[in-house]
């Protein structure tokens, strides 16, 4: 089975010693927006607080988990980040809490679960919201008591950590339809650090193309790249539905295709260099989603300004998904997002598991 998780011990490094490079390492940011979330990281870091990390897919909430970690008193303990929407429903709690030699068949050896790796540090669960509502109960207990019981086993074990999750769901409509609980939504939502969408502080897309073009070119030999006005201009104009980790796709693949020292527009990944008009729009809630949704012909001709963001996002998924010939994972890879959070979003827009297989040119 694939790696789903990872722990990182970060180097002996003292608090008092840590430079706002190491603590920020790849957060990149001078709007007033990231500003804020920096000061605000800097604020809560030291405490125990419980923190919810929210935004859409892509935003750098991992980034920020991390940061809290190494600005912690826990910054010489572990860092385990899980992915909850990678975690088939069936393993997610023995992959959590471990379990006992004979819990279940193939158990032949007591296995310490993700949450004790994680003892005297912090354990980051991303996609929260993809939690099966059985695991939640078992978390919760967990943070009210402080103990750990493995799947099978009798004993409880004290655990010292700190939580810190992350969604791209809007967590209250998931209370509200009860696919989450609400007293561990509380619980979790002690201290929440919410991500601005990178359309949202598009002041810091030239610095965060300049980074990404340093990096990528550095770690492939060709120091010293640079973009052209042009394609840098297309870069600052776009929207980003995949937010920074689609920009820095979009780098790596200017990078990768491009020649000479020079970053040129056609370069860039088609989606920045032509944009195309949506043919259709986002059904309001309550009506079906169809492939070709009504009100079509209302949107032929008109201005990029007057989209609505839901439908430049449902254009470019279409886009890409057509460039990938319906291969839903490769189309992920490319938008920067999971594969479940893609399949969410085309069942939100119409475009059905049916059309992600088949028919498309």
């Amino acid at each position: 089975m694939a790696q789903m998780t990872g722990a990182v011990r970060p180097p002996r490094i003292s608090q008092a010693g840590m430079s706002r490079d190491l603590l920020y390492k790849d957060i990149v940011g001078a709007s007033p927006k990231m500003q804020r979330i920096f000061r605000l990281v800097s604020k809560v870091a030291p405490t125990d607080s419980t923190v919810l990390l929210t935004g859409e897919s892509g935003t750098g909430k991992e980034l920020i988990a991390r940061s809290l970690h190494l600005q912690s008193r826990r910054a010489q303990g572990p860092f385990v980040a899980v992915n909850m929407g990678a975690i088939p429903e069936t393993l997610v709690e023995s992959e959590l809490f471990g379990y006992a030699r004979g819990a279940f068949t193939g158990a032949t050896v007591d296995r310490s679960g993700l949450v004790e790796e994680a003892d005297h540090g912090t354990i980051f669960l991303d996609e929260i919201g993809d939690m099966p509502l059985h695991t939640q109960v078992k978390l919760l207990r967990t943070l009210e008591s402080g103990e750990v019981r493995r799947l099978g086993d009798s004993t409880a074990r004290v655990v010292d950590l700190r939580v810190v999750a992350a969604t791209n769901r809007e967590l209250r409509a998931e209370v509200a339809a009860r696919r989450f609980r609400e007293d561990l939504f509380y619980r979790l939502n002690v201290v929440e650090i919410a991500l601005p969408a990178l359309r949202e502080r598009r002041e810091d897309i030239g610095l965060l193309a300049s980074y990404f073009l340093t990096r990528i070119s550095e770690r492939r030999g060709r120091r010293g790249l640079r973009f052209a006005p042009a394609a840098m201009a297309l870069l600052e104009r776009y929207d980003y539905p995949g937010n920074v980790r689609e920009l820095e796709n979009a780098i790596e693949h200017a990078v990768t295709l491009g020649e000479g020292r020079i970053i040129r527009p056609t370069d860039l990944p088609t989606a920045l260099r032509e944009p195309r008009l949506l043919a259709a729009r986002t059904p309001p809630a309550g009506e079906p989603a169809h492939d070709e949704p009504r009100g079509a012909a209302a949107h032929a001709g008109s201005p990029r300004e007057a989209w609505s963001l839901a439908e430049v996002e449902r254009e470019h998924i279409l886009t890409v998904l057509k460039r990938h010939r319906g291969n839903a994972s490769s189309a992920a890879r490319q938008l920067g997002i999971s594969r479940t959070t893609l399949w969410r979003k085309m069942r939100a827009y119409g475009l059905g598991r049916a059309r992600a297989g088949e028919g498309w040119p």
